[in-house]
C-alpha cells in the first residue's frame, strides 16, 4: 500500500495505493520520470507495467498510457485504477456475492487445510464465491470489486480477510500453516460485507480519477506489442514519446508464485505453482532471460524515433545488468545512454522476505 506521505487526499492519491505488489516504482519516482521527459498528449509505453504504477501516474498527468502485464494480479491492480466502475455498481455487485454464498458451501469446506486455517467459514465462503461469479476480465464493476478484494485478501489480522500474514508476498501453505498452529492462531471472524464495505466507503470518499484514454493489456509482451504498433499506425500516434519500464530480474523472483494466493481468487489452482507458462518464473536459464530482454525491446524500437527516450530500470547485478545494457546498445545505436545508480531502500526485485544476502542497487539506463 501506499504509505502515509501521500496523504491520501485526492481521488488521484487514493487510487494509486491499490494493490500491494513487489517490486512496483514508487509513485513519486514515477511522476517525476514522466513529469521530466513527456508533455501532455504524449504515449508512455510499459510492456512490464506490473501494477501500473507508471500508466496511472501518466494518466494522473494528462498523458495516454499503454501498459501491458503478464500477470492477472497486476493486470485486475492496474484495471481497476484505470477504469473503476461507480461506487454505487460496486457496493450493489458486493451484496450480491454475499447472498449467493450459501451455494457455495460444500465447495468452500472442501478446500486444503491452509484455506480453514487462514479464512474464517464466512469469509471462506463469500471468497469462493466472487471466485466463481466476478468475470474479472469482461466487466468493469467486477474487475473493480475484485481489484479490491485482491487489496485486503491476506495481511495484518486487524488490515484483511486473512490471519496473520504478510501482505505482499504470499506465504507457502505448509509453513503458514505451521505457523499458526505454533502460535494457537485461528482466523478473525469477519463479515466480508461490512469489511469490505467500509474499504469501498474510503476508497471512493474523494471520487474518482478522471477518465482516461490509458489501457493496460494482459497477456505476454511480444505477442501484444504487435497489436500496439499496429493500432498506434492505424491511428497516427507513433512514436511513442517515453518507454518507462522495469523487466524481471534474472533469477530473483517468480511474481506468479509468490501472489499465489491471489492467483486462486482468480480461478487459478488452490496451492503454489512455478511452472505457469512461458516467462511466469524466475528466469534461473540466462538463454531465455537474454530472449524475453531482446524479443520485447526489438518490438519496442519499432514504436519509437528520434525523440523518443527509454528509460529502464535493471538490477546491477552482472548478468541482468549486462544483457540489458547490450541489447539497448545495440537496438538504440543513435541514443545517447546514461545511467544514474538507485540504491535499495526498501522492497524491490532484488529483495527477497527474510533473504538480505541478495540485496543489491538498481540501476537506471536512459537513451534519449
Amino acid at each position: 500500500m501506499i504509505v502515509a506521505e501521500h496523504k491520501f487526499d485526492t481521488a488521484e492519491k487514493r487510487w494509486a495505493g491499490i494493490g500491494p505488489y513487489y517490486a512496483m516504482f514508487p509513485t513519486k519516482f514515477a511522476d517525476k520520470v514522466i513529469t521530466q521527459y513527456t508533455n501532455e498528449g504524449d504515449i508512455v509505453l510499459d510492456p512490464f507495467a506490473g501494477r501500473a504504477t507508471s500508466i496511472y501516474s501518466a494518466t494522473i498527468q494528462n498523458r495516454i498510457g499503454i501498459g501491458i502485464e503478464l500477470n492477472p494480479v497486476g493486470w485486475v491492480y492496474g484495471k481497476t485504477k484505470l477504469h473503476p466502475a461507480s461506487q454505487n455498481n460496486v457496493e450493489k455487485r458486493l451484496l450480491e456475492i454475499a447472498q449467493m454464498a450459501e451455494r457455495y458451501r460444500e465447495a468452500s469446506d472442501n478446500l486444503p487445510e491452509f484455506f480453514q486455517l487462514c479464512f474464517s467459514q464466512n469469509v471462506r465462503r463469500f471468497l469462493v464465491t466472487a471466485r466463481a461469479q466476478l468475470k474479472w476480465k469482461q466487466k468493469a464493476v467486477d474487475w473493480t470489486l475484485m481489484g479490491l478484494l485482491l487489496v485486503y485478501l491476506h495481511g495484518k489480522r486487524d488490515q484483511s480477510l486473512s490471519n496473520q500474514m504478510r501482505q505482499t508476498k504470499s506465504m507457502a501453505p505448509d509453513y503458514a500453516v505451521r505457523w499458526w498452529k505454533e502460535r494457537n492462531l485461528v482466523p478473525p471472524e469477519i463479515d466480508p460485507v461490512c469489511f469490505m464495505l467500509s474499504r469501498i466507503q474510503w476508497r471512493y470518499a474523494k471520487g474518482l480519477p478522471s477518465a482516461t484514454r490509458s489501457q493496460i493489456h494482459l497477456g505476454d509482451c511480444n505477442n501484444i506489442l504487435v497489436k500496439v504498433r499496429k493500432h498506434l499506425v492505424t491511428s497516427n500516434k507513433l512514436p511513442v514519446r517515453l518507454v518507462f519500464t522495469s523487466p524481471p530480474y534474472c533469477g530473483v523472483t517468480n511474481y506468479h508464485y509468490d501472489q499465489w494466493i491471489r492467483l486462486w481468487l482468480l480461478g487459478y489452482p488452490p496451492a503454489p505453482n512455478s511452472s505457469l507458462g512461458k516467462n511466469r518464473e524466475r528466469f534461473q536459464i540466462h538463454g531465455e532471460y537474454k530472449s524475453l530482454i531482446e524479443k520485447t525491446f526489438r518490438k519496442v524500437a519499432f514504436l519509437t524515433g528520434r525523440g523518443s527516450v527509454i528509460y529502464v530500470r535493471t538490477d546491477s547485478r552482472k548478468f541482468t545488468f549486462d544483457t540489458t545494457y547490450s541489447t539497448l546498445k545495440q537496438l538504440f545505436p543513435t541514443k545517447r545512454m546514461s545511467f544514474v545508480e538507485q540504491p535499495v531502500l526498501g522492497n524491490t526485485q532484488t529483495t527477497l522476505f527474510d533473504n538480505t544476502a541478495i540485496k543489491t542497487d538498481e540501476v537506471d539506463i536512459i537513451l534519449k
